[in-house]
């Protein structure tokens, strides 16, 4: 089967970058790793075929035997590619260069096996849902979350007790080893220890030789005042612990606000939609709407129309950066008397008989049918 050009493997343009290349490559390395895709053949079999593109890629000798010939440039059964120049040894530069890459990815020492399989723990992420009014004032809650912990019988090693991992034999404990084709070699994770340097001859009954076994723990989490949705709570050193003495990753607790039945908010500030009567939209008067702390009163001017929002200030929630508080802000709905009597109709009737028509009375209706007979006038 022929292989792919390495280019469209890294999804970049042949004039990439170094720095390119080296991004492209990170981001194929961190979805496919074997380590994040346990038992997952076709995963590895991407990750290897991304691995050998940017090998080639990042090196500017083998790139430019590359770019002339293909992939017989770097075959090393083709000796170095017609009239290319022969490859001695590539311990250093890809070495280093994938070092680098898989130890930003996956913390101090990130997959790199001379460093005795050390890996840093998992971040974890917890959705938790609360109240506005929880949010508002703050809180504190307890979760309950699964994670990986350390084996307490064989302390991490993976060795059952009174036995101890053994340097393995292949790669002397470097959990490397390199392979020599012609003038051609690769270095690569030792396929006996698959990287840590040891191996197990007798695992621990309690973790099975993984050194660590899953647990639950109850965590305590203190939600400040004014969190909004989507807000990130960090708890250090609260992930997954790491693997053979590795530090423990992160666990990040995402804040999701449930829907209020009168609130709604934005950022500081809230918003609510009261209905008044007609008669009080039309004369003023005094209503009581609700807020957060209870009660306030909110006095309505006569002749307020719907659509009227009117301003309380800092009945909103606490700034999460800050002192100050937002506002409350009162959408007004006038509403319209259903289920009359027929003395109320027949009233209703005197003040549409009385007002039709009116300027005065009717100064929005007015002006929108002015503007109607513009409209059809200009036409």
């Amino acid at each position: 089967m022929s292989k792919r050009d390495f280019y469209e493997v890294l999804g970049v343009n042949r004039d990439a970058s170094e720095e390119d290349i080296k991004k492209a490559y990170r981001k194929l390395a961190m979805k496919y790793h074997p380590d994040r895709n346990p038992d997952n053949a076709k995963a590895e079999a991407q990750f290897k075929e991304a691995k050998e593109a940017y090998e080639i890629l990042s090196d500017s000798d083998k790139r430019a035997a590359y770019d002339r010939y293909g992939h017989a440039g770097v075959d090393p059964s083709h000796g170095g590619g017609p009239g290319g120049p022969g490859f001695g040894g590539m311990g250093g530069g890809f070495s280093d260069a994938f070092g680098d890459i898989f130890g930003d990815l996956f913390g101090g020492g990130g997959g790199r096996a001379r460093q005795g399989g050390v890996y840093r723990g998992a971040d974890l992420r917890y959705n938790l849902e609360i109240g506005l009014e929880e949010a508002a004032r703050g809180t504190e809650t307890q979760i309950r979350i699964p994670t990986m912990e350390t084996c307490g019988t064989c302390k991490g090693s993976g060795a059952k007790p009174g036995t101890s991992p053994t340097t393995c034999g292949t790669c002397g404990g470097q959990g490397q080893v390199r392979m020599q084709q012609g003038f051609f070699s690769i270095q690569q994770t030792c396929p006996a220890c698959h990287g840590s340097g040891t191996t197990i001859a007798h695992p621990c009954p309690d973790c099975g030789g993984a050194g660590r076994i899953k647990r639950h723990k109850t965590l305590a989490v203190k939600i400040p005042a004014g969190i909004d949705h989507g807000d990130r709570i960090r708890l250090a050193g609260e992930g997954e612990h790491g693997v053979a003495g590795g530090p423990p990753g992160d666990l990040y607790v995402v804040v999701q606000i449930r829907a209020h039945p009168v609130f709604e908010r934005d950022g500081p500030d809230l918003h609510c939609e009261m209905p008044i009567s007609f008669g009080v939209a039309a004369l003023g008067g005094e209503i009581e709407i609700p807020t957060l702390d209870g009660h306030a009163k909110l006095k309505i001017p006569a002749e307020t129309q719907t659509g009227q929002v009117f301003r309380l200030r800092g009945k909103g929630i606490k700034a999460l950066r800050g002192s100050g508080h937002g506002d409350l802000m009162c959408h007004v709905v006038v509403e319209t008397p259903v289920k009359l009597t027929e003395a109320q109709k027949e009233l209703l009737r005197q003040l549409e008989t009385s007002t039709r028509g009116s300027a005065m009375h009717n100064p929005r209706a007015k002006t929108f049918m002015d503007k109607v007979k513009d409209f059809f006038s200009a036409a």
